[in-house]
């Protein structure tokens, strides 16, 4: 069965890289160091490791929403329907009509049942949703609006799939990290699009690194460096806030800038590397050289540094003709993993573990992120277990907020001050919203490092 990916342009197969594999699995390859003793980070009950099954458990019927029906929405209602039997997406709801008539469209074109499921638009369309009787949603609006949606949903007891970022703004990740909390007293399930930690050969490494193979973690790289993103030029009739929407990526209001809207993948895959750890305070920079509309950087390099002086390099760029790199690195005393091979080697240059994609074709069927973690939420769903990402994907993505920050104005940005930052991006409360004018479409300000300019 056809379907398009869940983010084209990303460009899949640098952001999934080569074989996956279950950690827990027996067929990792690995060749132990000469003399040290192993020490391990965390004990095994102190860290999540994943059931990455090709398709989730059968069970009761479960009925879908989806909140934001563009490409990305319309991928990752696949991925769900792929990821398991007995699901039914029985509502839609966008700002636009014709957003949800394509999701429709390309749905039902690549073979999913999809007939009479209820239609919703305008700015209140998620409350509408999620009212219907729906038991999970699919959050993949601009992420501006994903914790309010959020909040609702919890509020209504129901399951939710969080696009990552999870937030724009320190209000944001404060909400969304509240209402997790409430979620996670009422058991419900609550998976992000970090989708890494559902990729077999990252969460085999990350096991790898719990176990303690590279020793005490020292420090890292992240990358996330690419051509521009995709853009929409304002079209006659579309107002402010429309073209706003339609061309979300390249409008920091709306998508956090890349930093957080983008980078956030490779950012996350360190923090949750490190055991969870936050960022203490960071430094950086950034800049817009070639980016055609809206008013976000391109280019952003910034030091984050943790606690025990270990310091994270972070870059990412979004420029046509420059090299690209989108991989994480991780450093340790006795080693250091490179997600671009899926190998941990000792500083001599010995290898001390290596992801077996070999035998991952050969013992499992299902071999896309995408769609490894709607099993897992859908077996969270079946199995009453609530599970918990959304949390540690607000600290990710309120880590890209501090890391823009600190490029924005040019200044250390601790993350006290981020935590505690009264930062609201949202022009509005979530329901009265109309697409009418902006003072930021209007007279679009890029921030200028060292004037105050944000």
């Amino acid at each position: 069965m056809s379907k398009i990916s869940r983010r084209d342009f990303f460009g899949r197969a640098a952001l999934v890289g080569g074989g996956a594999l279950l950690a827990s699995t027996p067929i990792l390859s690995s060749c132990t160091g000469k003399g040290d003793k192993v020490v391990p980070l965390r004990n095994p009950e102190d860290y999540y490791i994943p059931t990455l099954a090709d398709k989730a458990d059968d069970g009761r019927e479960i009925k879908a929403g989806l909140i934001g029906c563009g490409g990305r929405g319309t991928g990752a209602a696949a991925d769900m329907l792929n990821a398991a039997n007995g699901v039914k997406f029985t509502a839609f709801g966008d700002v636009f009509q014709d957003r949800i008539d394509e999701s429709i469209a390309n749905l039902t074109e690549w073979g999913y049942d999809v007939s009479g499921a209820q239609q919703f638009v305008g700015f209140d369309a998620y409350k509408k949703v999620i009212d219907s009787g729906v038991d999970v949603v699919i959050l993949t609006t601009p992420p501006l609006f994903r914790p309010y949606h959020f909040q609702y949903a919890v509020s209504k007891g129901v399951h939710a799939f969080l696009e990552k970022p999870v937030a724009v703004d320190a209000k944001g990740c404060r909400t969304v990290i509240a209402a997790a909390k409430q979620a996670k007293a009422k058991k419900l399930a609550m998976v992000t699009g970090t989708q890494r930690h559902h990729q077999r050969a990252y969460v085999a490494a990350f096991e790898q690194i719990q176990k303690g193979i590279i020793g005490n973690i020292t420090g890292g790289n992240v990358y996330w460096n690419q051509g521009m993103l995709w853009y929409r030029q304002r079209e006659k009739g579309w107002s402010d806030m429309e073209w706003a929407i339609r061309d979300w990526v390249n409008w920091k209001f709306l998508s956090g800038d890349h930093i957080v809207e983008q980078h956030v993948h490779n950012i996350d895959v360190f923090m949750w590397m490190m055991g969870g750890a936050h960022p203490i305070k960071a430094t950086g920079f950034g800049s817009r050289q070639r980016r055609i509309t809206g008013d976000q950087y391109d280019n952003f390099g910034i030091d984050f540094e943790f606690e025990n002086g270990v310091h994270l390099h972070s870059m990412c760029r979004q420029i046509n003709g420059c090299s690209n790199n989108v991989s994480e690195t991780v450093r340790g005393a006795k080693g250091w993993w490179n997600s671009e091979d899926d190998t941990i080697r000792d500083y001599n240059g010995n290898i001390l573990w290596q992801f077996d994609a070999k035998a991952a074709e050969a013992n499992f069927k299902q071999h896309d992120a995408y769609v490894l973690e709607h099993v897992d939420l859908i077996n969270h769903i079946r199995k009453g277990e609530g599970i918990d990402q959304a949390t540690e994907t607000a600290m990710s993505t309120l880590a890209g907020v501090m890391g823009r920050e600190a490029a924005y104005t040019g200044k250390t940005i601790t993350w006290d001050e981020i935590m505690a930052s009264e930062m609201d991006y949202l022009p509005g409360e979530p329901d009265t919203l109309t697409l009418g004018t902006l003072e930021a479409v209007q007279h679009p300000v890029v921030a200028v490092p060292g004037d105050g300019t944000i």
